[in-house]
C-alpha cells in the first residue's frame, strides 16, 4: 500500500462563510486557520495546499476577552531606524476590523509560501455583506469557536 499524496490539480475547493458576531479572536482563528490549511480534509498533505475558501462577515462584532483590546498591540516597522510603532487592538478594531481577523489568522498559518498561499484564500469584511455571493458559500457554524457573553 502507498501513501496517497494529493495533487493540487485533484482538489475540490469549497466556500465557507463565517459570521463572527460575538466570536471570541482566537477560537475564530483557528478554526479559520484549520479549514484554509485543509486539516478538516482526509487527504490533508501539510506540503500542498488542500484548504478551502472561507468568508469571514462580521469582523468588526469579533470579541477580545479579558480587556486584551486595551493591552495587547499590534506592531508594525517602518524599516527605518525608530521606526517601530505600535496600536492597541482597540483603535486596531475601530478603525480596521478586517486586520485584526487577518492578523490572528496569520499568526497561524506557515511562515513560508505556502501560509502566503493560504492566506489568500482568506475574505475579511467588517459588516455583513459580502461580494462572494457568485462562490454560494456554505454557512458554517463553529462548534469550537464559542460565543462571548
Amino acid at each position: 500500500m502507498r501513501t496517497y499524496s494529493p495533487k493540487a490539480s485533484e482538489i475540490d475547493r469549497a466556500w465557507h462563510l463565517i459570521d463572527a458576531d460575538g466570536l471570541v479572536l482566537g477560537r475564530l482563528a483557528t478554526e479559520v486557520a484549520r479549514l484554509l490549511r485543509g486539516k478538516h480534509q482526509p487527504f490533508f498533505a501539510p506540503h500542498v495546499d488542500t484548504g478551502d475558501h472561507v468568508v469571514v462577515v462580521n469582523a468588526a462584532k469579533v470579541v477580545l476577552t479579558s480587556d486584551k483590546a486595551g493591552q495587547k498591540f499590534a506592531y508594525r516597522h517602518s524599516g527605518y531606524p525608530g521606526g517601530l510603532r505600535r496600536t492597541s487592538y482597540a483603535d486596531l478594531l475601530e478603525r480596521s476590523p478586517e486586520e485584526v481577523v487577518l492578523r490572528a489568522v496569520r499568526g497561524m498559518l506557515p511562515k513560508n509560501t505556502l501560509g502566503r498561499q493560504q492566506l489568500a484564500k482568506l475574505k475579511v469584511y467588517a459588516g455583513p455583506e459580502h461580494p462572494h455571493a457568485a462562490q454560494s458559500p456554505q454557512p458554517l457554524e463553529l462548534p469550537g469557536a464559542r460565543r462571548a457573553g
